[in-house]
């Protein structure tokens, strides 16, 4: 499911003329934003609810260097899902390029922002998460998601 695209901005270049490595997380936040739009979390769904989606947990593996004025997007795939929670995965890609330059795995939160505590998704939010899950879901794990950070001995 494509859900951002961007280019490349002057302002997220580092001094190696490359994406920033911050910046990759901030396309994938804007993705996230997106899809919450998708499932009825946007701002008149966070005020008709009272939630909103937390990020518990987010790897990025960083692949592919990007460069001022690719134009990028971001599709998102479901991995798993519960009555609260989303395990997503972000790929990000130059437009039309099969080969991602980053990925990103994160868990998501349903939170009633009110109580400040995690909350079963409203039963609007639920059916579209259900319907985009059915859609979206990854036909295989990729090779980047429930990996770890350790040096190999």
């Amino acid at each position: 499911m494509l859900t951002y695209r961007t280019p490349v901005l002057r302002d997220w270049i580092d001094y190696n003329e490359h994406l920033r490595d911050a910046f990759y997380l901030l396309i994938f936040s804007y993705a996230t934003d997106a899809l919450m739009e998708r499932i009825g979390l946007d701002e008149a769904g966070r005020a008709d609810t009272g939630h909103t989606l937390f990020t518990l947990e987010a790897h990025i593996n960083y692949l592919a260097q990007a460069k001022l004025g690719d134009a990028l997007e971001v599709r998102t795939r479901f991995i798993d899902r519960d009555l609260k929670r989303l395990h997503i995965v972000h790929d990000l890609h130059r437009e039309g390029s099969d080969e991602p330059l980053a990925v990103s795995e994160q868990m998501l939160m349903n939170v009633d922002f009110q109580a400040g505590r995690a909350c079963v998704f409203a039963d609007a939010v639920d059916r579209r998460v259900s319907e985009l899950f059915r859609q979206y879901q990854g036909a295989r794990h990729p090779g980047y998601c429930g990996r770890r950070i350790a040096i190999r001995r």
